[in-house]
């Protein structure tokens, strides 16, 4: 009979400073761990890239067959309204959901997951995200003012690190298809009772067949359902020559989700992704002015994955019955969120161009 291996120990991590007890925070201004108690500052611990940063076998991780080393467990608290998992302190029983501000009351149940292997850490403060997102507010023409007031003088941005996976996959296509290419007949049309001679493009289909190569590094996947694709997506791209070996005290200070995209289903959209770029270098394969794909088979070996955290800052308001959420890449600044509208700029607006059309109409019927 095969013993069941020990679960990993439900990992708790506190960084009190060294001085004055108090507990540290990550500051991204200095890339260290920050006192606000007493301002006493510590470097964060440094850690072999090269064996912390290093792939994972994915049939191993599928088949949940990874050394339990790989694996962790942490308190998390799962909100009812969006599902975020989110890691919370054990102190803490109370809480707003960072993403979509609903109030929820931890359970403080547990996740056991695959840790994390790098981090990019924040870059960016809450005060310089804040004035990211009030630009981008401000570049609105039709928000509510009253939006803008109020998340300008709303509570802080809460920093959260995303679950993201990535993919490294070496892979070989064969392919078979046509070229098209472009030549013109002159041919001959009537046009107002006229004869005419044109030109008429017309295209020469010749059949190809081939083969084409690829190696896959770092295929970014999505890991968490609390935010939609279009915000993350837009948050793009991400410095990820910058991740460092995952460690906790890059996390003093700030929230960490879970990931709610398991590996598989990971797998799946990094496929997708590839099976995109793939068919890309075929057609820039077979040339010509146009391509036709008839058949493409594709070969995927050498899988292996990573499970990382990135940086976003995020505010989520409730104004006059709506939550309105805004995320902040934690290196860039680059910011996405819901567009809010007002009903009074729009009309206003309205007003004017009639004011406008009207004005230029009576101009022209004058000068006529």
């Amino acid at each position: 009979m095969t013993e069941t291996p020990p679960a990993a120990p439900l990992e708790e991590h506190r960084f009190p400073c060294e001085q004055c007890g108090a507990d540290y925070r990550f500051d991204p201004g200095q890339g260290a761990l920050v006192c606000d108690h007493c301002g006493h500052t510590q470097a964060v611990a440094a850690t072999s890239a090269r064996a912390a940063l290093r792939e994972l076998d994915f049939d191993a991780g599928l088949a949940q067959h990874l050394p339990e080393t790989e694996m962790e467990e942490t308190r998390v608290l799962s909100c009812p309204n969006c599902g975020a998992q989110v890691e919370f302190d054990p102190a803490l029983h109370a809480k707003e959901c960072p993403f979509c501000a609903t109030p929820v009351v931890t359970d403080t149940g547990t996740h056991r997951h695959i840790k994390p292997r790098g981090v990019l850490p924040f870059a960016l403060d809450e005060k310089a995200a804040r004035q990211a997102m009030t630009d981008w507010l401000g570049s609105l023409w039709f928000a509510p003012n009253g939006l803008q007031d109020y998340a300008r003088k709303g509570r802080k941005m809460q920093g959260v690190y995303v679950p993201y996976w990535t993919f490294d996959a070496d892979t070989k296509s064969a392919y078979s298809g046509e070229r098209g290419t472009v030549y013109y007949e002159t041919q001959t049309v009537m046009r107002n009772g006229k004869a005419e001679r044109v030109q008429v493009a017309k295209i020469r289909w010749r059949r190809v067949q081939g083969r084409v190569a690829r190696f896959f590094d770092d295929v970014l996947v999505l890991a968490s359902t609390s935010l939609p694709k279009t915000y993350t997506d837009n948050l793009e791209p991400w410095d990820l020559p910058a991740l460092v070996p995952y460690s906790p005290q890059y996390l003093a200070g700030f929230r960490a989700e879970g990931y709610a995209v398991d590996l598989e289903q990971g797998y799946e959209e990094a496929r997708q992704k590839m099976a995109r770029q793939i068919e890309r270098d075929v057609r820039f394969d077979i040339g010509g002015d146009q391509q036709r794909i008839h058949a493409l088979d594709t070969d995927i070996s050498d899988v292996t994955f990573k499970h990382i955290l990135l940086p976003v800052w995020l505010a989520a308001y409730k104004y006059r019955g709506k939550t309105y959420r805004f995320v902040v890449n934690g290196r860039t600044g680059r910011v996405q969120g819901e567009r809010p509208w007002s009903a009074i700029k729009i009309a206003i607006a309205v007003v004017l161009g009639l004011i406008v059309a009207a004005g230029i109409g009576y101009v022209m019927a004058q000068n006529q």
